[in-house]
């Protein structure tokens, strides 16, 4: 699937683009050096004839058990997205600009005056139990995404977009109103009616509808407050991709083997096991061929390099980290995120100054390879012409800091500076544990901010593994003042899905009048002159920067290391939801 999704630690991520070029002319020279190290790779092994059997080994890097949550309606983590891969298959294929096709398990049509989409699964989809998936499958992801039981994470106010979704949300309809199933619950075909057609809508990834199905006659009988903790979903789920999970060791390793009754064909592989590796151990292993697959991490470049027997391929992902600053909560009873303006990051002048106290490219020379960037918006350099080339960012000026905190009242007291009401300021920052290097990059940050005479500490003194960390993030714990994170992005470039009001990975919690204003120009009728739409990200862009609610840190080239003997493997987008039928081992 396409959606956005939580990433790993920031000094792990891999980020953004459709092609291996330099992100505008506003990167510096290390960064144009960063292009040419990753377009000396190719983004897919070579073409080769394939034969049947084998086993392909799959390195997941982290440091933490994966969750486990194979259900793409409650799965929030890029680690459960890869750990699902092989049997997890979208509605739909795109081409290499995700615009939807009619190559995926679905085909999709869009009426505008109708405000209708139409999609129709082909006959012979089926689950991996040989059941033929069907349109009350396609119905029933929207009733888990929408009822409020599952306290599903991926239902956003952009999916309300779909008639009767948010009465049924609420609790005041039984069913959503706007999905029609014209044949029947076991017929192939759901037509859904919408306020209005949105620009985005003819690609993946643009949230205002679902790209999935879930199994309604394996789960039907789960009550859905139960569903995230089921059997049916922790350990024995039903995919119709070209794999079927035949093994699990929790939070370890999923074992898939051939789904027979997989629509496209017999896929080659005898065997894909997904396997997690500490990310300090990922070198050796890709040296050592423990796994066919690996990306490599940015940092181990260096040591990873030399390896033999392996292709390294290349690609920018849709992703970007950031640094983010609590300004509010998410309300569960309205939906809605909701501002505090006394909160103690509320003041623009300190997010700000603390923006341009990080050495950003610094820290990504020393301890990245030279294969992460600095970002200077929102918006990747791969959405085209969406990105602003323009904008300017936070580039790293201390004098610059200091001067903006002088101004906003932010006055010394010893070592210190305090509020501007005069009352001491003590700022707890929550940092992601990860690769080998995250310690020294979120210390060198601290330290940054001391620079400038801010009393900015760590969360408990220590970094928090990934889930304990986003436990505290998305259910705003009091103690935690700001915060680095990462995206995965959806394939549509619209930024409601984790900006607006309504979005409950809003994380920072900001809500304001102009950006609600700026999103919905962006999704508008009006935007689909590309012109328009172009102008208005743009802005929103600008905006984002001025206020620094949320700060773009970090893009970076991810490598892959291939088993030479494999073929098949590829990073295009038009391949991405195929990929694991085509792999197998060459002749």
């Amino acid at each position: 699937m396409k959606r956005a999704k939580l990433a790993g630690s920031a000094g792990m991520l891999s980020l953004a683009a459709l092609t291996l070029v330099a992100c505008g002319k506003n990167n510096n020279a290390d960064n144009t050096n960063n292009a040419k190290t990753a377009s000396r790779f190719p983004s897919a092994m070579p073409k080769k004839e394939a034969k049947q059997g084998g086993t392909v080994r799959v390195a997941l890097e982290t440091d933490t058990p994966f969750t486990g949550i194979f259900l793409d309606e409650l799965s929030v983590t890029s680690f459960d997205a890869q750990v699902a891969s092989p049997g997890e298959e979208s509605l739909f294929a795109t081409d290499d600009y995700y615009k939807i096709t009619d190559d995926g398990p679905a085909t999709m049509k869009l009426d505008k005056n109708k405000k209708t989409i139409t999609i129709t699964i082909k006959k012979g989809v089926k689950w991996s139990d040989g059941k033929q998936v069907t349109a009350k499958d396609m119905e029933y992801s929207y009733e888990i995404l929408g009822n409020a039981k599952t306290k599903a994470q991926r239902y956003s106010t952009k999916l309300e977009a779909l008639k009767g979704l948010k009465e049924y949300h609420e609790g005041k309809a039984k069913t959503i109103s706007g999905i029609e199933l014209p044949d029947g619950e076991n017929g192939r075909t759901m037509v859904l009616h919408f306020d209005s057609i949105k620009p985005g809508m003819a690609y993946s990834g643009n949230d205002y509808y679902w790209e999935g199905a879930a199994p309604y006659h394996y789960l039907k009988n789960v009550p859905f407050d139960k569903l995230e903790s089921s059997d049916e979903v922790r350990k024995k789920p039903l995919y119709f991709g070209p794999y079927k999970l035949d093994k699990l060791v929790r939070g370890q390793s999923a074992t898939w083997v051939p789904n027979k009754y997989y629509w496209r064909g017999k896929p080659k592989l005898d065997k894909i096991v997904c396997q997690v590796v500490s990310t300090n151990s990922t070198t050796q292993a890709i040296k050592s061929h423990k796994f066919d697959v690996a990306k490599v991490i940015n940092s181990q470049w260096k040591q990873t390099k030399d390896a033999k027997g392996v292709n390294f391929i290349a690609k920018i992902p849709l992703s970007y980290s950031y640094l983010a600053f609590k300004v509010g909560k998410f309300d569960a009873k309205t939906s809605k995120n909701v501002m505090n303006p006394k909160s103690k990051m509320s003041n623009r002048s300190l997010r700000q100054a603390m923006a341009y106290a990080m050495n950003i490219d610094q820290v990504n020379k020393k301890y990245n390879s030279d294969l992460n960037f600095h970002i200077p918006t929102l918006i990747p350099a791969p959405f085209g012409d969406y990105f602003d080339k323009d904008a300017k960012g936070y580039n790293y000026n201390l004098k610059k800091a200091n001067e903006i905190l002088d101004k906003a009242g932010y006055k010394k007291k010893g070592k210190w500076r305090v509020q501007p009401n005069g009352k001491p300021l003590k700022i707890k920052f929550l940092g992601m544990a990860g690769s080998a290097v995250q310690e020294p990059i979120i210390q060198n940050y601290i330290q940054q901010w001391h620079k400038i005479g801010l009393n900015v500490s760590l969360y408990n003194g220590r970094l928090i593994e990934i889930n304990s960390f986003y436990d505290k993030v998305q259910n705003d714990d009091p103690g935690v003042d700001m915060f680095m994170g990462s995206w995965s992005l959806s394939s549509e470039p619209s930024p409601a899905d984790i900006y607006n009001e309504g979005a409950p990975f809003n994380f920072s919690r900001f809500v304001t009048p102009e950006n609600t204003k700026l999103l919905n120009e962006i999704d508008s009728q009006k935007a689909f002159d590309h012109k328009y739409r172009v102008e208005k990200f743009h802005e929103w862009q600008e905006y984002m920067n001025k206020e620094a609610y949320v700060v773009p840190v970090n893009n970076s080239y991810e490598i892959t290391a291939v088993n030479k003997k494999l073929t098949g493997y590829t990073l295009k987008p038009s391949h991405s939801n195929s990929i694991w039928y085509e792999v197998a081992y060459a002749k």
